[in-house]
């Protein structure tokens, strides 16, 4: 295979690299205030997934009220005086150069490299948006020394156009979303490690990324404080080994070092593991990549290397490695669950969509409710507009007794009704459900666990991610029309509150508050009782609240005050009948009970109709099933 591939080959055969950069020639003068942006998308692509350029012209994000784009880092003394900015896009005019001017060399890494330092992800056209997200993060924080490896003919244009740095792997791997575990999952996870091996030999650090994270930080300064380490990797770590910034302490760091973020540096150790770890997996493509780096660089787990920087001795004894500290280089879990950077007072520099349960769907839903995933204008003004509404729990229903599976699908159950009703009412009047914060008293897992790991900081209840109790997957998912009845789109509880919801969906808003037919101001009408505000009464049928509501199509938010007794049911019962077949898709397991195979329990959107219903797990291998 040609391609960036070849730098691993000479570099074994000793050879010389002797690849040429060919530069594109832009002709003509661009106004600054004026950039092109244009993605490349094939006439097929799932509307969901197809992304405007034109929001990539918003400002920086900012933290603090103080924008970042100020603190723009300036170009490294390896870079050309014609390179372009990232985001600004080639002319219209222009043609798209050669295949081989996108080769991976020398010269391309010391181009973008800036202090010799390189920051790389690479993924297929299925995560397109995802990659779009991670490198607008970098420069946003002022950091513009990376490069994107493009797996296929699509993302590579695509990024071309949009003035994204971009280089060719040459693994013509498949555009569409390979799924975690698959066959071409793995390949992809061979590509990172020759990747690796290509890049080190150059003599550049090397920052290596995975698509599904996002840096809230500049990291460079960080891992700048750490010079003799070879390499820099994050871990699976859930019960914190520090309380600070400082590397985590390796003697109690047990779970997996992941290599979803870590830092080279190309020291003979460094490379040394990198082609035993090559070999490796080349060897037996039934080992996953991280298995095989964890089994490489624990043959050895210490000494020390000093007294004060937490870096140690691993792999063959003479490789210096630190563990990224859990709290700031957050994974799924120790972000999303125990929220140690909020616990401990630090401001996060990574966000790794690990601990996750809905697949590449499930990820993106997570970014969205932290607010870090970057959504075309479309997404905040749905067609139709936008249903919320506020939520009611009960202390008791949060805080008191134990903490146990019944007091925990209690919580469940409760909001899960709410939610169901909002869902039927969404339906009926064709608008876009933004899903209300969902409150757990038992963490998720996949492996049986007492309701919160022992040694973490999870706080009971906490508010947990949607993916612990819905599949996520299957409600983004476009499920058959004739049979499972119209699609009922929803938006992550903090869509709302997004900086980058525009200034028109704010201020379009309609509150409704429920009330007994016959009190004051209370009637099936469209005459609100003060501007913004609809008196309406409780248990309206299907024909009332179209009819009603009707009038408010142009209104782009109406937030409900409460969903009980919000919604009589549906009058058609073909369409019901769909609508349960459908939601009943929509709940997926807790797990997992201790000392019991199996230990899942499945949720059931309709518990309410089952009396006696009590959250246990399948009895037999004929239990062990949706209840659908």
């Amino acid at each position: 295979m040609r391609g960036w591939r070849n730098a691993v080959q000479e570099t074994a055969a000793s050879k010389p690299l002797f690849l040429t950069i060919y530069a594109t020639v832009i002709l003509g003068t661009v106004v600054s205030s004026f950039y092109v942006f244009s993605a490349i998308y094939s006439p097929t692509a799932s509307p969901t997934r197809s992304i405007s350029s034109s929001w990539l012209l918003a400002p920086p994000l900012s933290q603090n009220g103080v924008s970042l784009s100020s603190n723009i880092s300036q170009p490294s003394q390896h870079r050309s005086n014609k390179l372009r900015p990232i985001w600004e896009a080639p002319s219209r005019t222009s043609k798209m150069p050669r295949l081989k001017s996108f080769r991976l060399t020398k010269e391309l890494v010391a181009q973008r490299a800036k202090d010799n330092v390189i920051i790389v992800t690479f993924g297929n056209f299925a995560f397109m948006d995802f990659i779009l997200t991670w490198v607008k993060h970098l420069t946003d924080l002022g950091v513009s020394n990376l490069l994107v490896g493009a797996m296929d003919a699509k993302l590579l244009n695509a990024l071309y156009w949009k003035g994204i740095p971009v280089f060719d792997m040459g693994s013509h791997i498949s555009t569409d979303d390979v799924g975690w575990g698959s066959p071409i999952f793995h390949k992809m996870g061979r590509q990172k490690v020759l990747l690796i091996n290509a890049i080190l030999p150059f003599g550049f650090e090397l920052l290596m990324c995975d698509t599904d994270m996002v840096w809230l930080k500049n990291p460079l300064p960080y891992l700048a404080r750490y010079p003799d380490a070879d390499i820099l990797t994050s871990s699976d770590q859930v019960v914190p080994t520090v309380v600070d910034d400082r590397l985590a302490d390796w003697k109690q760091v047990g779970a997996a070092y992941n290599i979803g973020i870590f830092h080279w540096r190309p020291t003979p150790p460094a490379k040394k593991l990198a082609k035993e770890w090559i070999d490796m997996l080349l060897a037996d493509d039934r080992i996953w990549d991280q298995n095989g780096f964890n089994e490489l660089v624990r043959r050895q787990t210490g000494p020390a290397f000093d007294d004060e920087s937490g870096i140690f001795y691993s792999y063959d004894g003479n490789l210096k490695l630190g563990i990224l500290p859990e709290s700031i280089f957050c994974s799924g879990h120790t972000y999303f669950v125990q929220a140690l950077h909020q616990q401990f007072r630090l401001q996060p520099y990574a966000l790794h969509t690990t601990f996750q349960y809905a697949g590449t769907e499930g990820k993106r839903h997570r970014l969205r409710e932290a607010m870090v995933f970057f959504d075309p204008p479309e997404y905040y003004d749905a067609p139709g507009g936008f249903l919320s509404f506020r939520p009611s729990i009960s202390k008791s229903l949060l805080l008191d007794g134990e903490h146990n599976l019944e007091s925990h699908f209690s919580l469940i159950n409760y909001q899960m009704r709410q939610i169901r009703s909002a869902l039927a009412l969404a339906s009926v009047l064709n608008r876009t459900l933004v899903m209300p914060p969902l409150w757990c008293r038992l963490d998720r897992l996949w492996f049986p666990h007492p309701g919160a790991l022992l040694g973490s900081m999870t706080r009971q209840p906490f508010l947990c991610p949607l993916d612990h109790v819905f599949e996520v997957n299957v409600m983004l998912r476009d499920l058959p029309a004739e049979e499972f009845g119209p699609a009922i789109n929803i938006r992550e509880y903090s869509f709302l509150n997004n900086p980058f919801l525009p200034q028109r969906v704010r201020e379009s808003w309609l509150d409704v508050q429920l009330c007994q037919e016959g009190t004051e101001d209370c009637h099936a009408s469209s005459n609100t009782s003060r501007p913004g505000l609809l008196r309406f009464p409780k248990r309206s049928s299907e024909e009332t609240l179209k009819k009603v509501f009707s009038s408010f199509k142009d209104v782009k938010v109406i937030q409900f005050s409460s969903m009980q007794d919000a919604f009589l049911g549906f009058t058609d019962k073909t369409r019901e009948e769909k609508f349960r077949k459908r939601v009943k898709q929509y709940v997926g397991i807790w797990c997992c009970v201790e000392n019991h195979i199996p230990g899942h329990i499945y949720y059931d959107m309709y518990w309410d109709e089952k009396p006696g219903w009590k959250p246990v797990p399948p009895k037999t291998p004929e239990d062990d099933h949706p209840p659908f």
